[in-house]
């Protein structure tokens, strides 16, 4: 099953929703949840800026292989939110969380958060990285909440330096690395 997942407009109050790792069934919907996510950004009149499409699924394929990929799971409609990470050699590196725009606010992206922070202490990983826009609410101030600081070019690990530098060359602007040390 490739393309868009169909999700048809509910009272989602009384869903239970868990947070599991992720299979290989759940990659066809990663792209939906990705674009919907995206849109969030326009509300703060930020387009992504390199319009790249949505993740091809097998993208997701290295860190669900990894152990490294969850989902936030409805129990009645599926996949609404996932965590992609990396293992890289200061700890886990959190490539992309994404939920749907409809169920956002309501702690999914934070219990994704959640589980990645806690594999990365289980794992004895020395810290969980990440880079994102710094002024948005969902992203700086969120990741903030969390315990993450921002880190000053000088401050970044090789790996986060590196994707840095890629997202300003594709015109993402104010964009920033955040580190929370274990």
């Amino acid at each position: 099953m490739g393309g868009a997942a169909r999700y048809p407009r509910r009272d989602w109050s009384v869903s239970e929703v868990v947070i599991r790792p992720g299979r290989a069934s759940d990659l066809p919907f990663l792209a939906t949840i990705e674009a919907s996510g995206a849109e969030t950004f326009t509300v703060y009149g930020r387009e992504l800026a390199d319009g790249s499409p949505p993740a091809p699924d097998d993208q997701w394929a290295d860190a669900l292989r990894d152990g490294l990929l969850w989902i936030a799971d409805d129990a009645e409609e599926g996949p609404i939110g996932f965590l992609s990470g990396e293992h890289v050699p200061t700890g886990l590196y959190v490539a992309e969380v994404d939920v749907l725009m409809a169920r956002q606010k309501q702690g999914h992206g934070r219990r994704l958060m959640q589980a990645a922070i806690d594999w990365a202490k289980a794992a004895g990983v020395g810290a969980v990285t990440l880079t994102t826009f710094r002024d948005i609410p969902f992203n700086g101030p969120f990741y903030a909440s969390l315990g993450f600081v921002e880190l000053s070019e000088a401050e970044m690990p090789a790996h986060l330096a590196e994707t840095f530098a890629k997202e300003r060359a594709a015109g993402f602007e104010d964009r920033c690395g955040m580190r929370l040390a274990l």
